[in-house]
């Protein structure tokens, strides 16, 4: 049964939810579940691209006091997309699109500013990982200002294999790192782009870095060693915009 947080518990449950095409934001699993019940659960989820964590039982219970059975599931309140099959209805429309990866993002109030930010500048989607990544949640549509709504969040499970893809499609794959090679402004973002954003503390991770075509970083004049995420991805974005703009 699923309560105000859309939260649904109990292994069958969770299956017929699933077999019922809901958007299964997350599964949270007892790390030493071993029933029959939970075996199909997990063959049923085997290619669902669904972030399972396995945690103690004291946490589930701490989520709910209902018969779990050591299951708990979260619905989302979006329908993620894939990558794979939007890019080609973008381009039958003839856009030319413009994507933002979070690569390691973790706080939601940063996912929702960013992509309020991506809905008011037009980009056409955010690209996320589907573990140790933000997730779309009402605490992430309430920052977005309703955004996450709007704009297609697409939820890969292989970033690096998303990367490939992107570049085989023709785009130019943008990281903004510390270790950029240049200034933002010199990158080009009038083809087909893709801008990566890493975690404040981590930045992109060095296999994706591997696969970018170009490394940009934006000039800091103070004392403090980088912007806020959300604030960094909103002035890439918009030097994507006043490019593309230029251009028409």
């Amino acid at each position: 049964m699923t309560g105000k947080n859309e939260m649904i518990f109990g292994i069958r449950a969770v299956i017929e939810a699933i077999q019922a095409g809901k958007e299964i934001d997350k599964i949270i699993i007892k790390k030493d579940i071993q029933s029959e019940l939970s075996k199909e659960l997990l063959t049923v989820v085997k290619d669902m691209h669904i972030p399972i964590q396995r945690v103690p039982v004291e946490r589930i219970n701490r989520m709910t006091q209902k018969n779990h059975q050591g299951v708990v599931a979260f619905i989302s309140p979006i329908a993620y997309q894939s990558v794979e099959q939007l890019v080609p209805t973008l381009f039958e429309e003839g856009k030319n699109p413009l994507f933002i990866m979070l690569d390691g993002i973790t706080d939601v109030r940063n996912f929702g500013a960013i992509a309020r930010t991506c809905e008011c500048a037009g980009v056409d989607a955010i690209i996320i990982p589907s573990k140790n990544s933000v997730s779309v949640n009402a605490d992430a549509i309430k920052t977005s200002a309703g955004a996450l709504h709007t704009i297609p969040v697409c939820r890969e499970t292989n970033l690096t294999t998303t990367i490939k893809y992107l570049k085989a499609c023709g785009f130019n794959i943008i990281a903004a790192t510390e270790k950029g090679d240049y200034d933002y402004t010199k990158a080009n973002y009038t083809l087909p782009t893709c801008i990566i954003m890493g975690a404040e503390d981590k930045g992109v991770a060095y296999e994706h870095l591997a696969l970018c075509d170009e490394w940009i970083k934006i000039p800091l004049y103070g004392s403090i060693e980088s912007l806020n995420v959300s604030v960094a991805a909103g002035v890439v974005i918009y030097e994507a915009i006043k490019q593309r703009n230029c251009n028409l």
